[in-house]
């Protein structure tokens, strides 16, 4: 049953990194329009047991992308300068919408090995039982 445990714990970790991925991906979107605002991005890294790779993957530090914020012209806006420009976010929406559908494809592909390791578990249960 080892070996079970091992492929559920796997795919759980999968779920998790890729569950805290979306949360900064909302993040990211709820503030696309905030002044100032840098992209948060995630990387995944194995994680190691005594030297050897798991085969799961852990979250590791978010880091902010450093890439150029937008100039914005907008005198009226109260962030801007003398000649009416501001830095408004270097979120871009539609990279952020191809993030998060690549998150939750990857969420619900380890959702169903998670299943259909929890099935093929419970149909060795039943069969030790006999």
């Amino acid at each position: 049953m080892s070996g079970f445990s091992n492929a559920m714990s796997v795919l759980s970790s999968g779920m998790r990194s890729q569950s805290q991925r979306l949360g900064h991906i909302s993040e990211n979107v709820a503030n696309a329009d905030t002044p100032g605002y840098r992209r948060k991005t995630v990387e995944f890294r194995a994680e190691y047991d005594a030297g050897q790779r798991t085969g799961a993957v852990e979250t590791g530090p978010v880091r902010l992308d450093r890439s150029d914020l937008q100039r914005l012209h907008d005198p009226a806006h109260p962030m801007a300068d003398e000649e009416g420009y501001y830095f408004s976010s270097n979120v871009d929406l539609v990279t952020e919408l191809a993030d998060a559908r690549e998150a939750q494809r990857t969420y619900e592909a380890n959702l169903k090995m998670f299943e259909q390791v929890r099935r093929m578990s419970s149909a060795v249960m039943d069969i030790l039982k006999r």
